[in-house]
């Protein structure tokens, strides 16, 4: 029979850093979710910035009452992300939702689990991009039906922004409209643009606009703001990282209003 090894301890205890990263960002994400990490993994992450993720349950189709029935989950999928640590900002990654059950309502359910974090929408990181353009009369597309989308209207109508035309592809699964070829958001972006318009908004973080927001802004000579890129440039800004990323997009050029 073989001698036992002898297993020692070292001489000391290891040093250690405040944290592995910098800063951290926490996703809240839907269970059918397909496009918020990668986006997220090439868009934020870094040496210096962490991103992550929680998943919570989510059923299709995509309506208001589905949307709606995320909001007690919040808490939950927030506490789950690196308990009992501090984040610097939790992102809930659903742009139909946030609508539905409100930017605040959002805020208040994720900061049950962290206190004081800063939150992000997918809607408020839009206006805030939009503000950030200028912007005051939008286009925008959605992939939602028009029962979905009619949130969506009034949420940007009621924060003073004139609509010069809302274009909706009329699909209700969400696994699907990731989908959409990035080639097709480009060519349905042309069809949605008005001249008129100041900008054009790409909604839903499940539709891959992000990686093809520079693209359509040659094609429509607009700029463009994308659920997952507004989120991924509030982020980023929160966390401090202020270097421009043109080939993101112009968004990725800017700083936060006001900061």
């Amino acid at each position: 029979m073989a001698a036992r090894t002898e297993i020692r301890i070292a001489s000391r205890a290891p040093v250690l850093d405040d944290r592995p990263l910098r800063k951290r960002i926490g996703l809240i994400i839907l269970a059918t979710d397909h496009t918020t990490e990668i986006d997220f993994q090439r868009m934020v992450a870094s040496e210096d910035i962490g991103v992550y993720v929680s998943r919570i349950h989510y059923a299709n189709p995509v309506t208001p009452e589905n949307l709606r029935a995320m909001q007690p989950s919040l808490t939950s999928g927030a506490g789950l992300i690196l308990p009992d640590e501090p984040l610097d900002a939790v992102m809930y990654s659903c742009t139909s939702a946030s609508v539905v059950i409100g930017d605040a309502e959002v805020a208040a359910a994720i900061r049950e689990a962290k206190p004081g974090v800063e939150v992000v929408t997918p809607t408020a990181a839009a206006v805030l991009g939009l503000r950030a353009f200028g912007a005051s009369s939008i286009s925008v597309l959605t992939p939602y039906t028009r029962e979905t989308s009619r949130p969506m209207a009034d949420y940007f109508a009621g924060l003073g922004f004139g609509i010069d035309r809302f274009t909706c592809l009329d699909m209700t699964d969400d696994r699907e409209m990731a989908r959409v070829a990035p080639s097709e958001l480009v060519a349905f972006a042309r069809e949605a643009a008005d001249p008129a318009s100041d900008a054009l908004f790409i909604s839903c973080t499940a539709l891959r606009a992000a990686g093809v927001a520079a693209e359509i802004e040659q094609a429509i000579g607009k700029p463009v703001v994308t659920s997952n890129l507004a989120t991924a440039w509030q982020c980023l800004r929160i966390c401090g990282d202020q270097p421009i990323r043109p080939e993101f997009g112009r968004l990725m050029t800017l700083p936060l209003p006001g900061a």
